[in-house]
């Protein structure tokens, strides 16, 4: 070096960083998470720099709130574990997010690829990308600092292109400390463009739709939650309402129009499955939640046409022909259908007068039962009394999980507004509500309304420290019937509690405010509703351990055909 001449320091940044800046660069600023090795700092770091980290107890709840957020958004959710263990509680919730065709990322630390190729017993040593591979919709590893933006860039479009899904991002701790300059760093990411191209259906197959509609004399509408995802709800609205078809929403579709509006069939849901001779769904899949297109709630076999829009072609006839496949994503197809219906013909009085005789009588006889104000409390009073509060606050979102609970709620509670019911999904996956409902709030600063089967809670319940924590306007409902289904088995021994049988009366309220939230125990539907009402007013996070009847449930709800029944008698 010449005499008077000093060295040019070189700015250098980090994996961290660079995980950091690639993810903000994307518009992803929440995470959620669960610290520990080796992604403590990594968490430390992303909330230094501005980004929201929300940090669980258990993996599995992390998980299932970036599932959610990823539906609610559009946008991958993104969930962050350890290694090994915490990877594998996460990855069931990613492949309930796949299932259920919602974006989210999973990025786990992991152990070094030397290490583990050579099985040389490294701290939580896992193969993880093997085992990620056929559980989600892609899988990435990234194992030098320069690839960090293009393995978030490739992750994020695997995660919403086509039909949306998880994506695994293997993260070695290795990676995490590598440096490099600044300057090339800063180059190296990607901002992702248009990650989720339209894809149109070709106007042959449009015109083939619209015929097959044109000539049904009794068609019916099915919205799935895929068309609440495609958050085109205005011209999911103008298509319905042109069509002038009955329509029927799944679960987590309801409120794309609301639940009172004149076409709506829920409350006939039975005639018109059965009677329909030509069924449109838009964002469902004729799969176990509509007894796969067959059976007797579909009436006569194969006298049905359909007509099925799905992103995905090797949707189409997975369990029925479909008569007019439509492949594109919703919003490209129904502009495309709407364009083409002026003058359109709408159906026969005779079939949707037959549809508001049966919607009113079958209205008309739940409504008694909504009005019980019996003591012990049954579902349907108690859930008569949060339909109310639902109607007088559009705004809440309403998380759902359970058997019965979870069953009686979705036919009685009422939606006015897209994306605020959000429930167990395709997998009917218990275990969703407490993530569900901390994303929920996150996400969209609304209040939520998390209303739970006991049995379901136990799967997620500590989370409620986790919402203490946080602050989070959420209201914790639980039907606490003292059992799964019900709390009247008994052991024939005498021995043990029932397989089935939780702790008679047990204080969950008393959880909530061991972490300095509220608690409230609601013994009548006229203090279940007094104590939800303050909830949602006052935005604390509370807990109402709501006493339902233990007689009151069901065996599996109203799925109970597909729980096998032994015909052995033991001698």
């Amino acid at each position: 070096m010449a005499d008077g001449a000093t060295e040019t320091e070189v700015e250098l940044t980090d994996g961290f960083h660079l995980i950091i800046d690639a993810l903000k660069l994307n518009g992803i600023e929440n995470i959620y998470h669960v610290p520990g090795i080796p992604v403590t700092d990594l968490g430390r770091m992303m909330q230094a720099e501005g980004m929201r980290v929300v940090s669980f107890r258990h993996e599995s709840n992390a998980g299932n709130a970036a599932a959610i957020a990823g539906y609610l958004t559009r946008k991958p959710g993104v969930c962050l574990t350890v290694s090994a263990p915490g990877f594998l509680n996460g990855l069931v919730s990613l492949s309930h997010a796949t299932t259920n065709c919602w974006p989210m990322i999973l990025i786990s630390g992991s152990s070094e690829r030397e290490i583990v190729d050579l099985q040389k017993g490294d701290y939580e040593e896992m193969d993880q990308l093997a085992i990620a591979k056929p559980l989600c919709k892609a899988a990435y590893r990234i194992l030098h600092a320069e690839d960090i933006g293009i393995g978030i860039a490739r992750a994020i479009r695997a995660a919403v292109s086509g039909r949306p899904g998880g994506v695994y991002l293997d993260v070695p701790a290795s990676l995490l400390g590598q440096t490099i300059e600044a300057a090339k760093g800063a180059q190296s990411l990607i901002q992702v463009v248009d990650p989720a191209p339209a894809q149109f259906p070709s106007q042959a197959a449009i015109d083939r739709a619209l015929d097959t509609l044109k000539g049904a004399k009794k068609p019916l509408i099915i919205l799935g939650k895929g068309a609440a995802y495609a958050q085109c709800d205005d011209l999911v609205r103008q298509f319905v309402e042109t069509s002038g078809a009955p329509y029927i929403a799944m679960s987590m579709a309801k409120g794309l129009l609301p639940d009172d509006h004149p076409q709506y069939a829920g409350a006939a849901r039975s005639l018109v499955l059965k009677e329909s001779d030509c069924v449109m769904l838009i964002g469902a899949r004729l799969n176990w939640l509509l007894s796969h297109g067959q059976g007797r709630q579909w009436g006569e076999p194969h006298t049905k046409k359909f007509i099925h829009i799905d992103i995905d072609p090797k949707e189409m006839d997975s369990n029925q022909p479909i008569d007019a496949p439509l492949v594109g994503d919703i919003e490209s197809c129904l502009t495309m259908m709407t364009a083409s219906m002026d003058g359109w013909q709408k159906p026969d009085a005779e079939w949707t007068d037959a549809i508001t005789t049966k919607t009113a009588i079958n209205i008309e006889r739940m409504s008694g039962k909504l009005m019980s104000n019996a003591v012990p409390m049954d579902y349907h009073g108690a859930l008569g009394r949060l339909k109310k509060i639902f109607a007088d606050h559009p705004d809440a979102i309403l998380v759902n999980e359970g058997a019965n609970t979870l069953d009686f709620a979705r036919s009685i509670i009422d939606m006015s507004k897209p994306r605020k019911r959000l429930d167990v999904g395709t997998w009917g996956v218990m275990g969703v509500g407490m993530g569900t409902a901390i994303a929920a709030a996150v996400e969209t600063d609304h209040p939520v309304v998390c209303i739970e089967g006991d049995s379901a809670f136990g799967f997620s319940g500590m989370e409620v420290e986790t919402i203490c924590r946080y602050n989070l306007p959420i209201c914790v409902v639980i039907f606490n019937n003292s059992g799964i289904y019900r709390g009247t088995d008994t052991d024939p021994t005498g021995r043990d509690p029932a397989p089935t049988v939780f702790v008679r009366d047990a204080k969950y309220d008393m959880m909530m405010q061991a972490f300095g939230g509220e608690g409230v125990t609601a013994r009548s539907p006229d203090d279940l509703e007094r104590a939800v009402r303050d909830a949602i007013a006052s935005r604390k996070p509370t807990l109402v351990n709501a006493l339902i009847d233990p007689e009151a449930g069901t065996e599996s709800g109203r799925i109970g055909n597909l729980n096998p029944q032994s015909v052995v008698k033991k001698k």
